[in-house]
């Protein structure tokens, strides 16, 4: 994820911050890094400023100079839209936090909306909707007349999922995406939400969705008890989730963040908050869920269903 580009409100500042990017594309980390700070010293409130300063110097090894910078960025933005506790969090500086600041992940995808499917599907090889759509056809062929899709982003998973519900509502928490997906026509309803402190009043419904979500959401006790509570009887639960990498652990909480700033969930973590909230697991496949710097990022599709009795 590239910083976003905004303004420090001052001339001077901003172009010495472009020479800077200039610098620093041309790999030479530490000019572009002092360059950068003295555009900081004609704009000190400029939050996104800092937080390019703490890359720079992280690409640099400059931990603890990184985390002033951060620090600063967090100081000045305290809703942290750019993710400085994140990256406070990766390089040790910070205690690990059980999700990440929702104002981060809804600038995060407001500011992507445009570019996102091109990237994802294109560029990225995201095949994960077609993945969960055969996985949910194969667990119970027929229709379903309430389907409810979490984080449904642009609607790539609800044009998946449209054919085969009567009724289809999808909730994102960024404006943005929910503007592309309502452009496409394929829900009945659209709303803004926040996954992490998600409340639903509406009926119940026989199936829940949530493609390539969790791993902005951290830990999933809350979701997914809310999960369990909209659920009609034998309704069905379909989602992913990122695993572990090489050299990865998820610890003893079961979940952790991944130096992409989105997070990985163990199966075993993932079975036992399912089992916790009165799920049963009907399938876990591994699957790939899109390339990151051409590589694989590995993970799970899971299907579950309220438990009998």
């Amino acid at each position: 994820m590239q910083t976003l580009k905004t303004s420090s409100g001052d001339l001077t500042a901003d172009r010495r911050a472009d020479y800077a990017e200039m610098l620093f594309g041309s790999g030479d980390p530490v000019a572009a890094a002092e360059l950068l700070l003295g555009a900081l010293e004609l704009a000190p409130q400029w939050a996104a400023g800092w937080f390019r300063l703490g890359e720079m110097q992280e690409t640099r090894g400059q931990f603890d100079l990184a985390a002033q910078a951060w620090a600063m960025a967090l100081k000045l933005d305290p809703a942290d839209r750019l993710g400085a506790a994140l990256k406070l969090q990766l390089i040790g500086k910070a205690p690990a936090a059980a999700a990440p600041p929702s104002a981060f992940v809804e600038t995060l995808f407001d500011h992507y909306a445009e570019s996102f499917e091109g990237e994802l599907v294109n560029k990225l090889g995201y095949r994960l909707p077609e993945f969960l759509d055969r996985a949910i056809r194969a667990a119970r062929p027929g229709g379903f007349s309430l389907a409810l899709d979490l984080g449904c982003g642009t609607g790539l998973m609800g044009e998946r999922l449209r054919p085969i519900a009567d009724r289809l509502v999808g909730y994102d928490i960024s404006a943005a995406m929910l503007k592309k997906a309502r452009a496409k026509g394929v829900y009945d309803l659209l709303a803004k939400a926040d996954l992490q402190h998600f409340a639903y009043a509406g009926p119940k419904a026989d199936l829940v969705v949530a493609a390539d979500v969790f791993i902005y959401v951290g830990a999933l006790d809350g979701v997914v008890k809310a999960v369990a509570g909209i659920l009609a009887a034998n309704g069905l639960f379909a989602f992913s989730v990122e695993t572990p990498g090489e050299g990865e652990a998820a610890g003893e909480a079961g979940f952790a963040l991944r130096p992409s700033r989105r997070y990985a969930h163990s199966q075993a973590y993932v079975e036992r908050v399912l089992t916790t909230s009165g799920l049963s697991v009907l399938s876990v496949q591994p699957t790939v869920i899109r390339l990151d710097r051409r590589q694989p990022v590995d993970g799970l599709a899971v299907l579950a269903t309220l438990s009998s009795g």
